[in-house]
Parts: structure tokens; sequence; C-alpha cells
């Protein structure tokens, strides 16, 4: 039986969302075993002076759970 896990991160990038979740995923890998997926949950900017300054995306990684 597999058994998964899902924990709510945030992950932000100067250049983009797609940057953002990568950035996120990379390091979700970097301290949780065995990630398997990711859902994107929302998206956002943030803005000053009428201009992007930063994306933002707020992710559900799914990683399973060691026996």
């Amino acid at each position: 039986m597999t058994v998964a896990r899902i924990t709510e991160i945030s992950a932000t990038s100067k250049t983009g969302f797609e940057d953002a979740v990568k950035q996120g995923l990379k390091r979700a890998h970097e301290t949780l075993r065995n990630v398997k997926g990711a859902w994107v949950k929302e998206q956002l900017v943030e803005c000053d002076d009428g201009e992007i300054t930063e994306y933002r995306v707020n992710m559900m990684v799914t990683f399973i759970l060691d026996d």
C-alpha cells in the first residue's frame, strides 16, 4: 500500500510563473523524499509603479511516505 502526503509551499521568481514552479519543486526535492508532483493552487504578482516585480505561486506538493 502506498501512502502520500500533501504539503503547501509558496515560491517566487523575478522572471515568471514557470520559473517559480521550477524553483519551488527544486527546493521541495532538496527537503522532501519521493516528491511525485504538484498542483499550482494560486498565481499572484507583486507590482511596483505598474510593473510586475515578482511572480508567486502557491502549490500543493505530493510526496510518498517511506514504509
